[in-house]
C-alpha cells in the first residue's frame, strides 16, 4: 500500500471535496497538505451540508485518520469552530492529528490581508482576506510561529517581540489588535487542540510502514499555484504535486497514483486572467444552477467554458494518471457547449497555456462546438458521451468518472 492523491486541475471549486468522499472508502486516511482558511471544501451526506476549510474530508468517516499537514496554515480560532460545529452534527470521529511543524496564523495576518488589498486599489488580487498570504510571507521570512511553538515557554515573549517589529513596520496595527488578547486567547488554543498535536511526518511514515493506504487531498486548485499559476492571481502556497511532499512529509516513492478532478465547465472566485469566462446569459445560467458561491467567502464565482489547453497543462505537470469531471449535470438543458482547444492573440493562434499575464488577460478561445443534452437516471446520453470522449482524447488522460449531481450516489463510474 501507499499513498494516492487527489489535486484540482482548475482555480480551485473543482469538487475536490465529493471525490475524496468517493475514493476514501478504500483508504485508511487522508492528509491536507496546503492552503488554509482560504480554501473550502463542500460535502453532501445523507441530505446534510459540511462546508470544511482546514478538517480533511475523511472526518465524515468514522474509521478514518485525518492529518493537518505541515504545509497547511493554520488559524486556531478557525479549526476550533469547525471541531465544535462537527461534534454538535455528530461527525467529529475525534482521529484528528494537528501537525506541530505547521505554521500558525494570527489576527494580525487578517488585518494586513484587508490594507494590502485596499492599498492595491484595481490591481488587488481577490484575496479571501483570511490573512493567509501575510501568513506564509511570515513563514518565508522565517518571522512566523508554529504549533510547535505554542508549547515553549518562550512563545509569548517571541510572539511580543514580532508584534513589536510589526507594529513599528505598519504603525495602524497597533489600534486594531489588542496583542495580550491574542497571548490569551492562543493559550487557550493551545488548551484545546493539545490531544491533537502530533509529530505527523512520523504518524504517516508509520501508517504507510504498516501498509496502510494514505489519500492526500488538495486544497484550491493547480492554477493557483504559486509557482505554476496565474501569478500572481494565485494562492501563496503549492497547490500541485510539489506541495504534496512538502506540504506532509511522505517522499515520492510513496505516493502511487494521482487523480485530478476537473469541472465540466471552468469558474474563478476574485480577480486574474480568465480566458473562457462567460459574462452573458449563459455565465449566469452556470452559475446559479451549479450554485457556484465561495464556500469561504460567498463571492459568486465567475463562469465558463472548460478551458482544455489549462487542463491538459495541469494534468502533464502533475503527472495526472486520471480524471474525473464534476457537475456535468449543470450543462444541462443548452442547447450547445463548447470547450477551449487553443488561443489566438494578435492574430496568432496558439496551443498552450501561456505564463504571460498580459496574454491570458487578451487572448481569444479557439472553441471546439457540441450539441447540448439532457441526462435521464444514471446513464450519459449519445453527446454528453461524446463530449467526455472528447476530453479524455484531447487530454490523453483516462476519464475515471462523471458527477452529475451533489449526491454521494450521483456519479457515473467510467473505470
Amino acid at each position: 500500500m501507499g499513498a494516492i492523491a487527489v489535486i484540482g486541475l482548475h482555480w480551485g471549486d473543482e469538487g475536490k471535496g465529493r471525490i475524496v468522499d468517493l475514493l476514501v472508502k478504500d483508504c485508511d486516511g487522508v492528509v491536507r497538505y496546503n492552503g488554509g482558511p482560504n480554501a473550502g471544501h463542500t460535502l453532501v451526506v445523507d441530505g446534510e451540508v459540511f462546508r470544511l476549510h482546514l478538517i480533511p474530508s475523511g472526518i465524515l468517516h468514522k474509521d478514518k485518520v485525518n492529518v493537518i499537514g505541515n504545509g497547511v496554515i493554520i488559524d486556531p480560532k478557525v479549526l476550533l469552530e469547525e471541531i465544535d460545529e462537527l461534534k454538535s452534527r455528530g461527525f467529529f470521529n475525534g482521529r484528528l492529528y494537528i501537525s506541530d511543524r505547521a505554521p500558525l496564523l494570527f489576527p494580525y495576518h487578517r488585518v494586513i490581508d484587508e490594507l494590502e488589498e485596499t492599498f492595491r486599489g484595481h490591481f488587488n488580487l481577490g484575496t479571501t482576506r483570511r490573512g493567509v498570504g501575510p501568513g506564509y510571507t511570515d513563514e518565508v521570512n522565517r518571522s512566523g510561529l508554529r504549533i510547535i511553538d505554542l508549547f515553549s515557554d518562550s512563545f509569548e515573549e517571541r510572539l511580543r517581540n514580532i508584534w513589536e517589529i510589526k507594529v513599528k513596520m505598519s504603525p495602524c496595527l497597533d489600534s486594531k489588535i489588542k496583542i495580550d488578547e491574542v497571548v490569551r486567547d492562543y493559550r487557550f488554543y493551545l488548551d484545546y487542540l493539545k490531544p491533537y498535536i502530533t509529530d505527523t511526518v512520523d504518524l504517516l511514515h508509520s501508517l504507510l510502514s504498516d501498509g496502510k493506504r494514505i489519500l492526500l487531498e488538495g486544497a484550491q486548485g493547480f492554477l493557483l499555484d504559486v509557482d505554476f499559476g496565474t501569478y500572481p492571481y494565485v494562492s501563496s502556497s503549492s497547490s500541485g504535486i510539489g506541495g504534496i511532499f512538502s506540504g506532509s512529509g511522505i517522499n515520492p516513492k510513496q505516493l502511487e497514483r494521482i487523480f485530478g478532478v476537473a469541472k465540466a465547465y471552468m469558474t474563478r472566485v476574485g480577480a486574474g486572467p480568465f480566458p473562457t469566462e462567460l459574462k452573458d446569459e449563459t455565465g449566469n445560467y452556470l452559475r446559479e444552477k451549479g450554485r457556484e458561491y465561495g464556500t469561504t467567502t460567498g463571492r459568486p464565482r465567475r463562469c465558463g467554458w472548460l478551458d482544455c489547453v489549462a487542463t491538459k497543462y495541469s494534468c502533464a505537470v502533475n503527472g495526472v494518471d486520471g480524471i474525473y469531471i464534476t457537475k456535468l449535470d449543470v450543462l444541462d438543458g443548452l442547447s450547445e457547449v463548447k470547450v477551449s482547444i487553443g488561443y489566438q492573440y494578435e492574430g496568432e493562434k496558439f496551443y498552450h497555456f501561456p505564463a504571460s499575464l498580459e496574454v491570458l488577460e487578451n487572448c481569444q478561445p479557439i472553441y471546439e462546438v457540441f450539441p447540448g443534452w439532457k441526462i435521464e437516471g444514471n446513464k450519459l446520453p449519445p453527446n454528453a458521451k461524446s463530449f467526455v470522449r472528447f476530453i479524455e482524447e484531447f487530454l490523453d488522460v483516462k476519464v475515471l468518472g462523471v458527477s452529475i449531481g451533489p449526491e454521494r450516489e450521483a456519479l457515473i463510474d467510467l473505470c
